[in-house]
């Protein structure tokens, strides 16, 4: 009798120091010792079942397809029958990475289902005596240079939903586990519709080292059923362009060096072909991480006026290992500036002033300084070492920050490595284990996708033969160097690169923030910029008057 007093005495006690999730009924704990689930109190943990795939150091955010999986399981909870009395209770332990998960897991909960704010989902989880949650931080060895919080996650979380870039109703489980992985094309939508980031292809499909490598037209019938239309590759040269456009896609080369951050050119060069493309796009440097996240960062920030952090937040999200050292600090650094082109650029869409030929056109028309060609990549790499990942216990200081990350991911295959990936229709048709939920919304009425990642001679002479030509100014000219200048250095840059300081890399990081002259000199130089537009385009109107006026 007094053992069973104690046990309840302790139930409770554990319970007053548990943060409240739902009122009376769910809640989330930190516990030195494995509780027992008793006829009033349910206790599960996931630190063994939702795993973090790590490169380097980095520990978290779990991805996606793991959140989501984490929902289904605490909605199955407060559904069952069996617990319909008991009160629920996530715990974990004092691991701080584990730790740091399990509360992003709970507080993304709150904020999905529960409706809660980011600040309101944060408060009870870091409410009472226990300590602080590890930051997590960038998929690096070495000192961390840059703390991504757990409320940062929680906002993206929160922004994803008001933009409609998630949603568990019709979100594929399955089909981002499927493709997510290396052998099956190492993919995935950081914002469906509009943007996919993927590892580079290569010339030919083939395994290298143990490490699947696919040609560009395996991906052919995955990006024509996703209305993929345009590809944009940051990285060097590997495969011929052609092979691509002669399908049918625009291509895109934007190169800059792997690890670094882009200059000022290449970002807005970057912004304008992405809100001038047909479809969506699929971008790629070498594995599709550091350099792809960076660029997609900023189109998030600058369109969607998300903070540095919560696009670096949502990136890690949805493709774990996103955005990678000096890159982290490059994003808080033109946050300010994309918030301006932001703002001027939905003013001007409101007015009607953009178009297709004040976009692309422009930019490419203007762009006559810069290379992006290979042989600029190894003039630079001397001046820009610092940036690439290397050290001597990690193999030969040959091998970039890309080649890396993709032995890394490519060492976690799940079964041996094909030339052809697995069907997304075979994948799906595996035993579903006891420890994964039915997904909350069933998508099974809809044809499954076949993985395009089977690439053979067969199809390849298909997609040849099949797909028209696409006529376009990059694909005519797609073996000529793209340069810029002074003219689109006048326009769009902002003199904030960040491999342009001068400073001392100690002083060039310090806070996210960014200082007010700089803001005030932005707005001063993009109302400049809106002013001779505006008048160029009333001139314009004046003359079409006039000339109408006069009789033939």
């Amino acid at each position: 009798m007094m053992s069973i007093l104690s046990s309840m005495m302790a139930e409770e006690n554990e319970l007053l120091s548990a943060s409240e999730i739902i009122k009376d009924r769910f809640y989330f704990a930190t516990l030195r010792t494995k509780p027992r689930s008793t006829i009033n109190t349910h206790y599960f943990n996931i630190n063994d079942e939702l795993v973090y795939e790590n490169f380097y150091a980095d520990f978290g955010p779990l991805n996606l397809g793991q959140l989501y999986r984490y929902c289904c399981k605490v909605n199955k909870k407060l559904k069952s029958f069996s617990l319909a009395k008991k009160k629920i209770v996530h715990y974990t332990t004092f691991d701080a990475k584990k730790r740091a998960n399990a509360a992003y897991l709970v507080g993304a909960y709150s904020v999905i289902y529960l409706k809660k704010t980011p600040e309101e989902a944060y408060r009870p989880l870091v409410a009472g005596t226990n300590p602080p949650y590890l930051p997590f931080r960038d998929a690096s060895f070495g000192a961390c240079t840059y703390n991504l919080t757990l409320l940062d996650c929680l906002k993206a979380i929160d922004k994803a939903i008001t933009h409609n870039f998630l949603n568990f109703e019709s979100f594929d489980v399955e089909e981002y586990e499927h493709y997510e992985r290396v052998e099956n094309g190492d993919l995935n939508w950081i914002l469906p519709g509009k943007f996919l980031a993927f590892s580079g292809p290569h010339p030919k499909s083939k395994i290298e080292n143990g490490y699947p490598l696919h040609a560009p037209e395996a991906y052919f019938p995955y990006f024509r059923k996703n209305n993929i239309t345009t590809i944009i590759r940051l990285n060097k040269k590997i495969y011929d362009a052609r092979r691509f456009t002669d399908a049918g896609f625009d291509h895109y080369d934007l190169f800059f060096i792997d690890g670094s951050v882009p200059s000022d050119a290449i970002v807005q060069q970057f912004l304008t072909i992405a809100e001038n493309a047909e479809g969506a796009l699929a971008v790629h440097c070498k594995a599709g991480l550091g350099r792809t996240g960076t660029l997609i960062g900023c189109y998030m920030m600058k369109h969607y006026r998300m903070t540095a952090a919560e696009c670096i937040a949502w990136l890690r999200i949805t493709r774990p290992g996103s955005v990678i050292g000096p890159q982290q600090h490059f994003m808080e650094e033109k946050q300010a500036s994309m918030w301006v082109q932001g703002d001027i650029f939905r003013s001007k869409k409101k007015q009607g002033q953009l178009s297709y030929k004040q976009g692309v056109s422009h930019i490419l028309r203007a762009v006559d300084d810069i290379s992006i060609t290979d042989n600029d990549r190894t003039r630079e790499e001397a001046q820009d070492e610092p940036y690439l990942l290397r050290s001597k216990s990690h193999g030969s200081s040959s091998l970039t920050q890309g080649d890396r990350l993709r032995q890394l991911k490519g060492s976690r295959k799940a079964r041996s490595a094909t030339t052809g990936a697995l069907k997304l229709e075979e994948a799906k048709m595996h035993t579903r284990s006891s420890s994964q939920p039915h997904r909350i919304a069933s998508t099974s009425s809809s044809p499954m996708a076949t993985s395009p990642l089977k690439a053979t001679k067969a199809a390849t002479a298909a997609s040849h033969s099949a797909a028209p030509r696409r006529s376009t100014r990059h694909s005519a000219a797609a073996s000529s160097p793209l340069k810029s200048t002074s003219r689109i250095n006048k326009e769009y840059s902002t003199g904030h690169n960040a491999g342009d300081y001068s400073l001392p890399t100690s002083l060039k990081y310090l806070s996210r923030s960014t200082s007010t002259p700089m803001i005030q000199q932005l707005y001063a130089e993009h109302d400049k910029m809106y002013r001779f537009e505006d008048s160029r385009r009333r001139t314009s109107q004046r003359i079409h008057t006039i000339r109408s006026s006069v009789p033939h």
